[in-house]
């Protein structure tokens, strides 16, 4: 009856998505100029995704068929499932958001209000955030529904192979492992498309011509515009979603495991019903979230806004964790409360909510502790635009020792979390603490959704040559969105260890043997072995995608340059061909998304067949705990990068505006910082979260195969 309620919900989500697609879709586009140009982002953004699908669509199926020949009979199709889910949302998200653009400028040209255009711009956003929690749940629910629950001791296996695993939890596993797949893939070749575009663009405008930024006559702008739209939000949805459905995975899997051990054992209490409601909280729990989510977004739609909306932006955030932390408190009292608790549950029927508080918590200081990192309203991007006067070698050092710097707090907030979140409720604490922090994912990527799509407005002003005034407006939302973002790539971060802690110790159960205490041998030589690989192979990762956006901005670079020296196009009389370098950058990304995205798959696959479970056991630990300081190193030293030269072009720097040296010495720091933050430091979270997935797949494979171990 929980599931049916939960769809009833769902419903009243997609009705709301449908409403403000529509409402979106009837708001007008502008001069005739503005409807041109936007429909070359909408239609190359659309162009993108197309070709990227014919080659993920081959992948998806591969991996599917051997799920299910070699794995469990209906993994494939939950697999598949799971890859639909998170397509769905991220090409929705991408539609709205290249329909929102223009019709933001336009609603700036019209009004000249930050108000009335704020909220075109998170009308659109709100697309995408609500379809992100809307279709993970639904996707988890229905699972659920056609195959009949979770049942601790069911037993199945593929249909060529006769090694047995649990389909009820295969399924769950293989569902998030469909979204994590196709997250990875949108991640990496959306991230080298929009900052291959971006760096090429600041090149050729801003170094080798002296151009203002966003102008029209740089062919790499307009890719640059659709950039924005298939890595920040198209992207960023796959990315979320499967943050999102990682969580109730784990949430789950763990609740069987902590049943399963204390049956084998009697060692601790816990009886069925307990376990029906470890594995309804998580659900419910997201339900909360996902009314929060409807309550805040509700709140921001009907405010009346001022000259800074950022406070309503934020309180719509807070309205979503309120409801959320309030609706979660009541879940827990009435699943747990008398239900013969688990022994670890040291504060009875609260310990489970108390846990999800300090994931919600851990995410709110995490991205507050960005913010200050990152935001030109605080002293250490100040500092780094005043250094800018002293050349290109002070500003990298200063920016990296910010970056470095930014690292102790928020790995200090997720340590202690964990701590509190694992004394008050175990294991599971840890999972739900996880939970907890994107149980409003909804409110969260709509807001942060709104910032790109301001900036893609304020593209269209310059380009369009709309009044200056449109542009100030414009500007005044992206700087606004820099700081959500920001707050947004904290949550991603905060999540990502919190769930990858969760699968780990998914992963140690799914190989330990019944009775026996779940435990990762650190002694042991192959998880040292695994562990210091682990770590390595982090770096490794890195540099591929470091390489693969730097290269690939070189050759679209030197590209534009040619086109530029075409007669009649830096006069402004006649248009570059946008439609060879939007292809471009489209060949480019699609051919370096496929080996990154690989090494997630293959690298626990063969080092559980070479060395056994525990060697995957050291390699998943030292991959998330190197990963995790430098995804929040390269997200806030490039942060603090952009936001530093921004702060520069704003005239906030006194003797040193745009085209100053200070002003070039800032874009050469925000031309590594584009790399750092919106192509490495995101990828980071899926990739560690990706290769968990993919050793809970294949754990009951690993227990029975194993060359070396």
């Amino acid at each position: 009856m929980i599931l049916i309620w939960i769809l009833v919900l769902l419903g009243l989500s997609f009705l709301y998505i449908i409403f403000n697609y529509v409402r979106i879709r009837k708001m007008k586009e502008g001069t005739s100029e503005m409807v041109e140009l936007s429909g070359i982002i909408r239609s190359g953004a659309s162009t993108f995704l197309v070709t990227e699908y014919k080659h993920i669509i081959p992948v998806l199926l591969i991996v599917a068929a051997l799920i299910t020949l070699f794995i469990e009979k209906t993994g494939g199709l939950t697999f598949l499932t799971g890859g639909a889910m998170s397509s769905f949302a991220c090409v929705l998200g991408m539609k709205s958001a290249t329909w929102a653009n223009v019709r933001t400028s336009n609603t700036a040209r019209e009004t000249g209000s930050i108000g009335e255009t704020v909220r075109v711009a998170l009308c659109g956003g709100s697309i995408s955030g609500l379809a992100v929690q809307t279709f993970g749940m639904f996707g988890f629910i229905m699972i659920l529904i056609l195959f009949d629950g979770i049942s601790p001791d069911a037993v199945s296996s593929g249909l060529i192979a006769s090694l047995p695993c649990n389909p009820t939890i295969t399924r769950i596993v293989t569902y998030s492992l469909g979204c994590s797949i196709v997250a990875m893939f949108n991640r990496v070749a959306g991230g080298n498309y929009t900052k291959a575009a971006d760096i090429s663009s600041d090149i050729l405008g801003k170094i080798r011509h002296d151009l203002p930024e966003d102008d029209s006559r740089i062919p790499n702008t307009i890719a640059d515009f659709i950039g924005d739209n298939v890595n920040d939000i198209a992207g960023n949805c796959s990315d979320l979603l499967e943050s999102f459905v990682a969580t109730m995975a784990a949430s789950i899997m763990t609740a069987v495991t902590i049943y399963k051990t204390a049956e084998a054992s009697g060692l601790a209490r816990i009886t069925e019903s307990t376990l029906t409601a470890t594995i309804r909280y998580p659900l419910v729990l997201a339900a909360c979230g996902l009314i929060g989510s409807l309550a805040g977004l509700g709140y921001a739609n009907v405010k009346k806004m001022g000259d800074d909306p950022s406070r309503e932006l934020d309180l719509s955030t807070w309205i979503a964790a309120g409801i959320t932390i309030i609706l979660g408190g009541i879940a827990a009292f009435v699943l747990f409360r008398g239900n013969g608790l688990y022994d670890a549950f040291r504060l009875g029927w609260a310990s489970p909510w108390i846990s999800s508080i300090c994931g919600i918590a851990s995410g709110v200081a995490i991205g507050i502790i960005t913010e200050y990192y990152t935001s030109t309203d605080y002293r250490p991007t100040r500092e780094l635009a005043e250094i800018c006067r002293e050349g290109e070698a002070f500003v990298v050092t200063r920016g990296d020792a910010i970056g470095s710097r930014s690292c102790m707090a928020p790995v200090l907030v997720i340590g202690i979390a964990l701590l509190i979140s694992g004394y008050l409720s175990g294991t599971y604490g840890v999972a739900v603490a996880a939970l907890g922090m994107l149980s409003f994912v909804g409110a969260t990527v709509s807001i942060d959704a709104f910032g790109p799509i301001a900036d893609n407005a304020g593209g269209i002003a310059e380009s369009c040559h709309l009044d200056p005034d449109v542009r100030a407006i414009t500007d005044r939302l992206d700087a606004i969105g820099n700081t959500t973002a920001a707050i947004g790539k904290g949550f991603a971060i905060g999540s990502a260890a919190f769930a990858t802690v969760s699968l780990i110790v998914s992963y140690v159960g799914n190989f330990t043997v019944p009775g026996q205490t779940p435990v990762l041998n650190f002694a042991a030589i192959p998880v040292v072995a695994g562990g210091i690989i682990g770590g390595a192979l982090v770096e490794y990762f890195s540099a591929i995608l470091t390489d693969h956006t730097i290269d690939s901005a070189k050759i679209m670079a030197d590209v534009g340059d040619r086109m530029m020296s075409a007669p009649g196009v830096l006069e402004g009389t006649v248009r570059p061909n946008y439609n060879e370098m939007i292809e471009l950058a489209a060949q480019e990304a699609i051919r370096k998304m496929v080996s990154p995205s690989v090494i997630a798959l293959l690298v626990p696959l063969a080092g559980g067949l070479l060395f056994g479970v525990q060697f995957v056991g050291g390699l998943l630990v030292g991959a998330t705990i190197v990963a995790i300081p430098r995804a929040i190193f390269m997200g806030n030293s490039g942060g603090a990068f952009d936001n530093a030269k921004k702060y520069i072009e704003g005239g906030f720097l006194e003797g040193a505006g745009k085209g100053s040296a200070a002003h070039k010495a800032s874009v050469t720091g925000d031309t590594i910082g584009d790399t750092r933050k919106d192509v490495v430091g995101v990828a980071l979270d899926i990739f560690i979260k990706l290769m968990s997935t993919v050793a809970n797949t294949l754990a009951p494979v690993f227990m029975h195969i194993s060359l070396l171990g």
